[in-house]
């Protein structure tokens, strides 16, 4: 039997409520995600950083992003009281980096090669684009805060992005090449 958009229902690997939080997380993991690091400057000055790729454009007048972040981060108080903070999407060849800000390492920033942004938030070089944003707004959701922010300043190379899809970090295929008649 097909469903209304035309696959089989014997073709679901899972077909449930979102009650069990295990399997809404393996759903959300089809939808494959770009990959950055977010990052800001402390009230002590020290870089603080975590790997995201909960990254989202709100709108294009005035320039809104959001992002979210795990209500009991250690760095959500950082990025509470932020004047400014930079989204760096990352490149296919900066797994290295992903994995890095995406535990809980003492000096994330150590071996990574940064740039000073406008407000002298930490700027990952090598990103395939880059957003300096003044904090707008958080809000509370769920078990995570949303921050959004206004994009004051941005960046973009040619290089391939870094996704996560499926519990996995992938690389984009090369695009094929298409002929010209």
């Amino acid at each position: 039997m097909l469903s209304p958009n035309g696959v089989k229902k014997a073709d679901w690997v899972s077909d449930t409520t979102a009650g069990d939080p295990r399997d809404f997380r393996i759903a959300l993991g089809c939808f494959a995600t770009g990959v950055t690091i977010v990052t800001t400057l402390g009230s002590d000055g020290r870089y603080v950083g975590l790997t995201v790729n909960s990254f989202s454009s709100v709108s294009m007048d005035p320039p809104l992003v959001l992002w979210s972040i795990a209500a009991k981060s250690p760095n959500l108080k950082a990025f509470q009281e932020c004047s400014h903070f930079a989204i760096n999407v990352l490149a296919d060849d900066q797994t290295d980096l992903c994995k890095v800000f995406s535990t809980p390492v003492a000096d994330k920033f150590a071996g990574a090669s940064i740039t000073a942004g406008e407000e002298g938030v930490p700027l990952i070089d090598g990103a395939v684009a880059q957003f300096e944003c003044e904090r707008f707004a958080c809000y509370p959701g769920g078990d995570h805060e949303i921050v959004v922010g206004r994009v004051t300043r941005m960046r973009r190379s040619d290089r391939s992005p870094l996704l996560f899809c499926k519990g996995e970090l992938r690389s984009l295929p090369a695009a094929p090449k298409l002929m010209v008649a």
